[in-house]
């Protein structure tokens, strides 16, 4: 059954499925669709285009759905789309999309947004990430799934930050980060394999090994990137994570200052000139 604070506003056209909860001074506007079992704690604002599946908890005093920090928004009808069973905390804030970004804005399923962090316009987070306390992600970042970003973080637009990177606090950065790494720093580069996230992802012994071998060999020496991704896809024994890490850095290489989606909106924009 909905269970709707006496001083919470819900408008008359929002949707909300079985067993929502709705507390004190929550505000949920009339565009909203909500899914069963989600819970809002105290003071929260959902407006927009914004969609919410089923059993997320947004525990107090967050923003969802606002309209995008964007010069460039011209009131289109863009929309935030969040999966199921996400936990979004204190005074977190979640921008709608942009008709230059796609137009949707979305989160999947499972994730953790701690206090205080900001998620754009256009950002997509996958699965099973978390986003730890006062992290800043511009308009257009992707990270995918599994993926850490430790507190204090900001993560300039269009950047990608591979899937099961951990980002150690407050980074900065400005280039994609390739998949199962450990990166840190302003600017933010990888430091080594992320052994123990893939270990608790149940990968293998051998592709955290070749991992490694594929760190020292493609990212640690100097050998130039093209150079050393020639040399490594020469072996016939890749496994599946290594070819994923060698794919990623290609792109890297050929994206506009090592981000390679905003390489591609760039050429988009020269098709349509």
């Amino acid at each position: 059954m909905t269970n709707v604070h006496p001083t919470a506003y819900v408008a008359p056209d929002a949707e909300l499925g079985p067993d929502v909860v709705v507390g004190p001074f929550c505000y949920i506007g009339g565009r909203v669709r909500v899914g069963a079992g989600t819970r809002f704690g105290p003071h929260v604002t959902v407006q927009g285009r914004t969609t919410i599946g089923e059993r997320n908890h947004f525990v107090g005093q967050s923003a969802i759905g606002g309209l995008p920090q964007d010069l460039k928004y011209a009131g289109e009808e863009s929309a935030l789309v969040i999966g199921d069973d996400n936990v979004i905390r204190e005074f977190v804030t979640i921008n709608i999309g942009t008709a230059a970004g796609g137009w949707v804005t979305s989160i999947g399923n499972r994730n953790l947004i701690m206090a205080c962090a900001h998620v754009a316009h256009d950002c997509i987070i996958e699965d099973d990430v978390v986003i730890a306390n006062n992290v800043l992600l511009a308009g257009h970042v992707r990270i995918e799934s599994c993926v850490v970003v430790s507190g204090g973080t900001a993560v300039n637009h269009f950047v990608t930050i591979g899937t099961l990177a951990m980002v150690g606090g407050m980074s900065r950065v400005v280039r994609d980060l390739p998949p199962f790494m450990i990166a840190e720093g302003a600017p933010a580069r990888a430091r080594g394999v992320n052994v123990v996230g893939l270990r608790r992802r149940g990968k293998s012994p051998e592709a955290v090994s070749q991992l490694r071998d594929a760190f020292r060999r493609l990212i640690a020496d100097e050998t130039p990137t093209a150079l050393a991704i020639q040399e490594m896809e020469a072996q016939t024994d890749l496994l599946p994570e290594t070819k994923r890490l060698i794919s990623f850095l290609r792109d890297m290489e050929r994206g506009y200052q090592g981000r390679y989606r905003e390489a591609l909106r760039r050429s988009e924009s020269d098709v349509r000139a």
